[in-house]
């Protein structure tokens, strides 16, 4: 086994590759140029210009659905920006966090650390109380003059895990400090975040927006063109790919990632293949194989209670038959959920909060809800499964395995 796998890297090794700059195709690649978002870059670039002059620029809140370009868009002007107060000596520093990875953003304590230790400071990562976390890192801030942009990606993950105070404190911390300002950029693929938001927050949050429109099909074709000659050698895309990416991504919202995201796993793909081609039926093997991993992503990392109420959901739609074609409605769900509570030890939550936890898997598009009304009896949601009926034998391994079922 050793002498295959050892013969097998070398013969890898050995092969030319279809790529000659993967990272072209990433997420987090920064092109020299953004196509499509000049108005976006210059309305991001207008906001924060006054910081160079080590003046305060106006909180920013940037939003718009997941691929278009938003956080690209910050990233593109604000190393433009630091380039600049670095050749002019300019007090200005960028702190950039992305507030979906739960040890960085799941609490205040844990955020306030990880911005004191951007900013040099030594912090534990547990222990001390939170007001005196707020104390180093303000200490850390005021210790010259200079203006500080903190960016907080996904930044409605931060307030559904820690509520939105810590917003309000941040946005409202410059009344403290006597050397140095403190801006904040908010980005969030949630369109109605700052509905939910205490008016406080929402009025120091939101002084300056920027809404960024999804991508249509053209434009798609644009910049996968651009990002494909970078990433792959010449000649290796065959008639149609391009068009195929692009029409996939426009049916998601306009998601220039999600492209980005097809045409390099297709890539992938047609290297592990040994073929020398990468053809629409690699695309078509590239969505399937995305779509599987992105569900069962999703439903792996989904808190208890959500599993609790998927399980339940899924439970209800395998008994109905044909794998969730039968609709199936809140009530009844709640009743099976509540008896696998029962089996799990856990405490159940109200039939309010699990209709939430539903709203919450609809838009993750896990399963589809439909509110109807029944009249004088009220109205409920019709619920159904949105996984491929492929998916669901594997969710289901995947919720009694973590319930413990």
């Amino acid at each position: 086994m050793s002498k295959k796998i050892d013969s097998f890297f070398e013969n890898y090794l050995k092969k030319s590759s279809m790529f000659v700059n993967k990272k072209a195709l990433q997420g987090n690649y920064v092109p020299k140029e953004i196509p499509y978002r000049e108005k976006q870059i210059e309305h991001i670039a207008n906001v924060l210009a006054p910081a160079l002059r080590l003046e305060k620029p106006s909180n920013l809140f940037v939003y718009g659905k997941t691929g278009t370009g938003k956080t690209l868009c910050v990233k593109h002007t604000t190393e433009a920006m630091f380039e600049i107060a670095r050749k002019n000596n300019i007090e200005l520093k960028f702190i950039y966090l992305n507030c979906k990875f739960k040890r960085v953003a799941d609490t205040e304590y844990r955020l306030v650390a990880q911005l004191a230790r951007e900013l040099g400071e030594e912090v534990p990562v547990t222990g001390l109380p939170t007001e005196e976390i707020y104390k180093i890192f303000l200490a850390s801030i005021d210790k010259k003059e200079q203006v500080i942009i903190i960016i907080l990606d996904e930044i409605d993950q931060l307030v559904k895990k820690t509520g939105d105070e810590i917003l309000y404190n941040l946005t409202r911390m410059n009344s403290e400090l006597v050397k140095s300002q403190v801006s904040v950029i908010g980005i969030s693929n949630d369109l109605v975040f700052t509905d939910v938001l205490d008016p406080r927050v929402k009025s120091s949050l939101s002084e300056e927006e920027v809404v960024f429109p999804p991508y249509n099909a053209i434009q798609l074709q644009k910049i996968l063109k651009e990002r494909s000659d970078l990433a792959f050698r010449g000649n290796v895309l065959d008639a149609g790919v391009i068009e195929k990416c692009a029409a996939y991504a426009a049916r998601e919202h306009g998601d220039a990632r999600r492209a980005l995201e097809l045409l390099r796993v297709a890539g992938e793909i047609v290297e592990r293949q040994s073929g020398e081609k990468l053809s629409v039926e690699h695309i078509d093997l590239s969505e399937e194989k995305i779509e599987k991993d992105r569900v069962l992503e999703a439903i792996s990392v989904q808190p208890k209670q959500s599993k609790l109420a998927l399980f339940a959901i899924l439970s209800k739609s395998m008994n109905n038959g044909n794998n969730g074609i039968d609709h199936i409605f809140t009530g009844d769900v709640y009743d099976v959920y509540k008896d696998y509570c029962s089996k799990a030890g856990v405490r159940p939550l109200t039939q309010r909060r699990v209709s939430d936890i539903i709203a919450e898997l609809d838009m993750l598009g896990i399963i589809n809800t439909k509110v109807i009304s029944k009249g004088r009896y009220g109205r409920t949601r019709e619920i159904c499964l949105a996984i491929p009926n492929s998916l669901v034998p594997k969710t289901n391994d995947i919720l009694r395995e973590s319930l413990s079922l």
